[in-house]
């Protein structure tokens, strides 16, 4: 499942739909769409905790990494940055 797709899906959820429809062709997840994409497009830009988390992850990636480590390193920064920015909130 796509990161949008489950962002739409959570806000499904937290506006009182307990499941995804009632059958497979009334998938309500899909009208939260447009607000998922209004809140990416707001966030697109990291705030300064945002690029220090993922500039920490950085000065430690190796350089004879093979590809699955430079996409675990990649997944990671995501992750710290994200973890970042929720801080932000609190």
């Amino acid at each position: 499942m796509k990161p949008i797709e489950r962002a739409a899906r959570a806000l499904c959820r937290l506006d009182g739909h307990p499941r995804d429809g009632v059958s497979e062709a009334d998938m309500p997840w899909e009208d939260y769409l447009p607000q998922v994409r209004a809140v990416l497009e707001a966030l697109h830009e990291p705030s300064e905790w945002m690029a220090e988390a993922g500039a920490e992850l950085l000065r430690h990636v190796g350089a004879g990494e093979g590809e699955q480590g430079y996409r675990q390193d990649a997944a990671d920064i995501w992750r710290y940055m994200l973890d970042s920015m929720v801080k932000d909130i609190g």
